[in-house]
């Protein structure tokens, strides 16, 4: 599980590095069936790879599909999580993608870029600068309070919202 984490701080505006800690996909996998049993993290995999080749191949909504039933499999993978918020965010669909990254910070808290990206479609999308400032913060507080740009975010927010 480590390796997934570590892919996370790589890339916060865009898609992450999914093959890195899930290893290579099989370019002939067969399409996704509808999950029946939670928590299977080989099954998700697959889907995993059908999502990430379906995106490179310019099919967002194929790779969405493979995504969501990829986390119904293993709800506490971070990194689709993250990736599926992104792409929604890629197709305006903004609520989805802050209810995307809302529901994986219940499951996985401590994924700073889920905080990010949900501060960032909050202030951006859907002018949610409550939501915005709170996520924010929570960004800066793991990751150690060192990015300078969120720390001006974070003090242009707290004068608009006083």
């Amino acid at each position: 599980m480590m390796g997934h984490w570590v892919t996370l701080t790589a890339c916060r505006t865009g898609l992450m590095v999914l093959m890195m800690a899930l290893g290579a996909c099989a370019s002939n996998a067969p399409e996704p069936e509808e999950v029946t049993v939670r928590y299977q993290p080989e099954q998700s995999r697959e889907w995993v790879c059908q999502g990430r080749q379906a995106y490179e191949a310019g099919r967002p909504e194929a790779a969405l599909d493979a995504w969501r039933k990829a986390l119904a499999a293993d709800p506490t993978n971070a990194i689709v999580r993250n990736n599926l918020g992104l792409v929604l965010k890629e197709l305006a669909r903004f609520s989805e993608a802050a209810e995307t990254f809302e529901e994986g910070l219940a499951v996985t808290p401590e994924v700073a870029d889920m905080h990010y990206n949900l501060a960032v479609i909050s202030e951006l999308y859907l002018l949610d600068f409550t939501k915005a400032l709170k996520h924010y913060r929570q960004f800066q507080d793991l990751s150690g309070g060192r990015d300078a740009q969120v720390a001006g975010w974070i003090a242009d927010l707290e004068r608009r919202l006083q």
